[in-house]
């Protein structure tokens, strides 16, 4: 089934008549206590803007961010201190952060990185308040509340485990002189700009431990959310610690899948949607999915080209899914998702797609 969430020519009437399409916030100035409990999936700017447009609609939001980042200032703090990559958790918290004047300061400040080519130059503030916090409690979700508390974040930020792990890829056609040839490809930072195309990925450690309350708040969820992100390196991994695996299967909670708007250089170079959703299939073959939120210009002569849209709702149904198409991009042509776009089809798919619940 596709469902339609925008209407060409229709929009005034639509906003009119229906005004439960709108985010709660909208409606109400700020998210109701009771609103949906909601776990998001993923890593780097992906994450950062589902998390920027599920605030708007629910203070109980937690983020399950990805560990393996091995580049720029987290990999090496990682290297250096043997810590977590703290980098994608940072921008996790930032995201979170309100609309007001001290939750855009905090955010801007924990982004703020240090210029130089010193031991400081590249280094983001965040990632050095939180490594420092991270040595002086002992605990990752400790130190993590504690910089929630600070920048009086609208949800909660934790790691998908709690030691730092490598992501190796099976990369056809790595070397372009021997482009039918497969090769191993390992650290989040190769994979992401690799030549060639990735056939799949493991993590290591294998079957690396997961947080347990990550694990809970998958449980415990009214709705998970998994992607937008690089697909690869911060959606997949999630599906591959045991624990978090399991619990996505056994969760009573809707599941809901963000496409992303553009493939990836690299990483998903030349994939359909299509694609994308098999290799989800691939690798989490137990997993059902409620809906597949997908960008309507994006598959109809925007960054995908034309897709294939019948050969699009027969994969989402291999998976159990809805296709809802809607608009989410910018404006401005960039594959950005606008953030205010993207609460009010959360809200809707929430609303039109759940079980009944509280926030009704």
């Amino acid at each position: 089934m596709v469902v339609a969430g925008y209407v060409p020519g229709r929009q005034l009437q639509n906003k009119a008549a229906d005004r439960s399409a709108l985010p709660l916030r909208w409606m109400t100035g700020k998210p109701r206590a009771n609103a949906p409990r909601i776990a998001a999936l993923g890593g780097g700017q992906g994450l950062s803007a589902s998390l920027s447009a599920l605030r708007r609609l629910t203070t109980n939001l937690t983020a399950v961010v990805t560990v393996a980042d091995d580049g720029g200032s987290s990999g090496r703090l990682r290297t250096e201190l043997g810590v977590l990559p703290p980098g994608d958790l940072r921008k996790a918290l930032a995201a979170l952060c309100g609309d007001d004047d001290w939750g855009r300061t905090w955010s801007e400040v924990i982004q703020q990185r240090f210029s130089g080519t010193g031991e400081l130059g590249g280094h983001a503030v965040g990632n050095l308040l939180i490594v420092a916090l991270w040595e002086k409690l002992g605990d990752p979700v400790a130190a993590l509340d504690w910089v929630g508390r600070l920048l009086n974040v609208q949800g909660r930020v934790l790691p998908m485990s709690a030691v730092p792990l490598d992501i190796e890829a099976v990369v056809r056609g790595h070397d372009p002189a021997r482009p039918g040839e497969l090769s191993a490809v390992r650290g989040q930072a190769n994979v992401a700009v690799t030549p060639g195309t990735v056939q799949s990925i493991r993590l290591l450690p294998d079957a690396p431990p997961a947080v347990p309350e990550a694990v809970a708040a998958v449980r415990e969820a009214d709705w998970v959310v998994l992607g937008p992100g690089s697909w690869f390196t911060s959606v997949l991994p999630h599906l591959l610690v045991p624990d978090l695996a399991e619990a996505l299967t056994g969760t009573r909670a809707r599941r809901l899948l963000t496409l992303n708007l553009a493939p990836q250089p690299g990483e998903t170079e030349g994939f359909t949607p299509q694609r994308h959703l098999e290799v989800i299939a691939d690798h989490a073959p137990d997993l059902a999915v409620d809906a597949i939120l997908v960008d309507e210009r994006a598959v109809t002569g925007g960054a995908f080209g034309v897709a294939d849209l019948a050969g699009l709702e027969k994969a989402a149904e291999r998976m159990g899914a809805a296709l809802v198409l809607d608009r989410v991009a910018a404006a401005d042509g960039t594959p950005r998702h606008d953030r205010e776009l993207l609460a009010a089809a959360y809200d809707r798919i929430f609303r039109t797609h759940g079980r009944i619940g509280p926030w009704r």
